[in-house]
């Protein structure tokens, strides 16, 4: 199986340049980062939030969670909360569960890019599966973020 077409399509229109790494079929963002040997810190994963003005996607590291207050304010939607695993799966059919691309532009779904991921050399993301991660350097992800709006919304999940 290749990444899905969304995917593939965005990134070659932009010139993106990124590898396909494969690693052991994983059920999380943790597991994923443990399965591929990269630091959970260089995985970028998306979180699907929504309220009544629709969804938006917040691209945060994969040992870090989304502070969804400070989330929330920054965007001005006060309503915010996790997508339901349906609306995910009509959004993303071309994705398995769990294995959303943190590129929501592909699908034309706003995305809003958490700060700490500029600072790594490497950044990984999920390929659409399980079984994938696209890697990039810190160029190109953030030659391919530069548009989207950035901020400091997430935090490690024992912080309180």
């Amino acid at each position: 199986m290749s990444i899905p077409s969304h995917l593939s399509d965005y990134l070659d229109q932009r010139g993106t340049r990124y590898e396909i790494c494969t690693h052991g079929h994983s059920r999380s963002s943790a597991e994923t980062a443990r399965s591929a040997h990269v630091p959970a810190g260089q995985l970028a994963k998306s979180v699907i939030l929504e309220d009544e003005a629709g969804c938006v996607m917040a691209v945060v590291p994969a040992d870090k969670m989304v502070m969804l207050g400070e989330f929330s304010r920054m965007l001005g939607r006060h309503r915010l909360r996790l997508a339901d695993e349906a609306r995910v799966a009509a959004l993303f059919g071309d994705c398995e569960p769990g294995a959303i691309p943190p590129i929501g532009m592909a699908w034309g779904i706003e995305t809003v890019v958490d700060d700490e991921l500029e600072s790594s050399d490497v950044v990984y993301m999920e390929g659409g599966d399980h079984e994938r991660l696209l890697r990039l350097s810190r160029e190109q992800f953030h030659e391919l973020m530069r548009a989207q709006p950035h901020g400091n919304f997430c935090k490690s999940p024992t912080q309180h």
